[in-house]
């Protein structure tokens, strides 16, 4: 009951914004670009449910557009070298996992801030994927053709990846919601101390939030390389500034222990269609990141205020 007002302001905000957009441009509500802002909300609001994971333990995660990257270029080689799809979506999932675990591993059990550990993945992750691309891009070769369904295909009309971020967000909402582990997390986000001492073993929780942050960016990253055809070492940039925002937006605090999946597809229809809003109106996309930027900055406040009222 708690996040009823949340979910609440954030529905009528949506609504509001749907409204608005359908008046400044005619295009918005024609059914090729309603697919277009849901195919955008499927494939930023898998990062964002990651991130979600991540800042509801009062984290943050830096490295989720460098993993996307890594990840692209990795597909690419192997498929490249003949590995079937399933062997590299496997490969590329354990990649992601692997990098969580590192950032994990310097938050949780060496204390070091997660602000820094994940600095310092995002670029180390980064150099990896331009040395393994030369600094050029990988093409997977047609040998990959089928994979490619993954990200740009339609399934019933609908773009295939709504279905993953719809399994995404169904998976992540029962773990959040109906298993130790979800609650766990919520109460190493509200009071590490407390959480401590009832029992909750804190490292390895937020050892885990981080997995399953690695895990969601490498997925993201496999969607990214179906759309892109190629291995970009360069793709995924500012995409961890996304994923913040979409978690933001949808209500997740950036104090740690509150926020909901729900919030979460919420903010990323949000962003969605105030990115598309602004494409369809000719705004340049240097003038778009002002406008996230201001994004973040309306929501932490909003957010501090709330806490303060509190």
């Amino acid at each position: 009951m708690k996040y009823l007002p949340r979910r609440a302001g954030l529905a009528i905000a949506l609504l509001v914004l749907i409204v608005s957009a359908s008046f400044i441009s005619p295009h918005f509500l024609n059914p090729i670009n309603l697919l277009n802002v849901l195919r955008q909300v499927a494939l930023y609001g898998i990062l964002g449910v990651g991130m979600t994971f991540v800042i509801l333990t009062k984290g943050i995660d830096l490295s989720f557009g460098s993993t996307v990257a890594l990840v692209g270029v990795a597909g690419a080689l192997l498929m490249e070298h003949g590995f079937s799809i399933p062997s590299v979506a496997l490969i590329c999932l354990a990649l992601g996992a692997v990098i969580g675990a590192a950032n994990g591993f310097g938050v949780s059990y060496w204390r070091i801030p997660a602000f820094i550990t994940t600095l310092g993945t995002m670029v180390m992750v980064r150099g990896f994927a331009l040395m393994l691309a030369d600094g050029g891009t990988v093409n997977p070769g047609k040998a990959a053709e089928a994979f490619f369904f993954l990200g740009g295909g339609y399934l019933f009309g609908i773009p295939t990846p709504i279905y993953v971020f719809v399994a995404v967000c169904i998976l992540a909402a029962i773990t959040l919601k109906l298993t130790p582990f979800g609650r766990a997390i919520y109460a190493v986000g509200s009071n590490e101390e407390a959480a401590h001492l009832s029992g909750i073993n804190v490292p390895l929780v937020t050892f885990g939030v981080y997995i399953i942050g690695g895990i969601l960016a490498a997925l993201s990253g496999l969607i990214f390389l179906s759309r892109l055809s190629v291995g970009d070492p360069n793709s995924g940039l500012g995409l961890e500034l996304e994923a913040i925002t979409i978690a933001v937006i949808g209500g997740t605090s950036l104090f740690g222990g509150e926020g909901s999946v729900i919030g979460t597809i919420g903010g990323a229809m949000i962003l969605a269609i105030i990115a598309n809003v602004l494409n369809l109106a000719g705004v340049s996309p240097f003038s778009q990141q002002v406008v996230k930027g201001a994004l973040i900055i309306l929501a932490v406040l909003l957010e501090a205020g709330r806490k303060q009222r509190k």
